[in-house]
């Protein structure tokens, strides 16, 4: 989704922002970064870029108003794109937006990185992008060094870990009008769900890009949902009935290239009560999360990979047994044994591995 190999870092500005809840302040650099070897350009580049390369969400800036003018964030990225040597003012101004979004006291203090690259591709285009970079996690590092015939160990604190970025956005200068493509990152959610939301929704206020990657993952996890939590309410069904269904979205899903409505539900469910339930379930959460999902949508390979990981196949069997479903389910027996008062299940297979 997002590569940098053509990639250069052009211009940083650095600022720190406390939180201003815990009586923090906030510091603004005077002027831009100056970078005085290759090193540190490459080093910033792994630390700012790398994490972006499995990232595959697509977001637009957004307003509640539905006026993006009134999106910070878009007019200050706006005035650089459109003027570049107010790049340095543009970052002053984020810094302190940033510190007056930053109202819970679990939000940590940081060091505020803004950006601007040249040739960061998404979506195999190239294009120019302002990055913004919170670091909130410091860490000790050991140096081992010789000294006289031997060796002497010594310790730098709160140092950064160029692996491990907290928080991080890439704004590319495209589609302007819809609050242009973004990306972000954000690993640091301790703090309660007050403090884990601030980055996307009051800082940045981002809405997703509704394509066939968000549709997929988004019908995937309905349908997990309706199957695992929906389905007891209005049908009696096993746990091996409810893997079988999972196990049969998930095959759908894997061989299809285009996901249509009436199959999808006629294959997996078959059931016409079950497929009006589904149908309104899905209706719900589209209302609920104002996520409108196409009857008919190209389906994303990445999004079948990651839903794949969370859909589960594992029935459990108190804490001594575990059986994984990933076939036939009629090949699964249960039932209930009077003299132990126990319930069993019954396995047919052929050969034994």
């Amino acid at each position: 989704m997002v590569t940098f190999f053509e990639a250069s870092l052009d211009t940083i500005s650095v600022h720190h922002v406390g939180n201003p809840s815990i009586n923090e302040l906030y510091s603004l650099s005077d002027h831009p970064l100056e970078l005085k070897d290759e090193v540190i350009p490459n080093l910033l580049m792994q630390y700012f870029l790398k994490p972006f390369e499995k990232a595959n969400e697509v977001y637009h800036l957004t307003h509640s108003s539905g006026d993006l003018s009134l999106n910070e964030i878009h007019h200050f990225v706006t005035r650089v794109f459109d003027q570049k040597e107010k790049f340095h003012e543009a970052s002053e101004l984020i810094a302190k937006f940033l510190f007056k979004v930053t109202t819970h006291p679990n939000i940590k203090g940081g060091e505020l990185y803004v950006v601007y690259f040249n040739k960061v591709q998404i979506e195999g285009n190239p294009l120019d992008a302002i990055g913004i970079f919170k670091s909130e996690n410091k860490e000790t590092y050991l140096k081992v060094y010789p000294d006289k015939g031997g060796f002497q160990v010594d310790y730098e604190e709160n140092a950064i870990n160029i692996n491990k970025l907290d928080k991080g956005v890439l704004i590319f200068n495209i589609e302007k009008e819809n609050g242009y493509k973004v990306v972000v990152i954000d690993k640091n959610n301790s703090g309660g769900q007050d403090a884990a939301v601030y980055w996307k929704d009051d800082f940045l206020q981002l809405k997703i890009r509704n394509d066939s990657y968000n549709q997929t993952t988004n019908t995937l996890g309905i349908y997990k949902n309706f199957v695992t939590e929906k389905l007891d309410e209005e049908f009696e069904m096993s746990k091996a009935d409810k893997i079988d269904l999972l196990n049969r979205s998930m095959k759908y899903f894997k061989e299809k290239d285009t996901f249509d409505m009436d199959e999808f539900t006629g294959e997996v469910l078959g059931n016409e009560k079950a497929i009006e339930s589904f149908k309104n379930f899905k209706s719900q959460y589209e209302q609920e999360f104002d996520s409108p999902i196409a009857d008919t949508f190209e389906i994303s390979d990445n999004a079948v990979k990651k839903q794949a990981k969370v859909y589960k196949s594992v029935l459990k069997l108190d804490k001594n047994f575990h059986i994984y479903i990933h076939g036939d389910k009629d090949l699964i027996e249960k039932g209930f044994d009077d003299g132990k008062a126990m319930n069993y299940y019954k396995v047919y297979f052929k050969e034994e591995a």
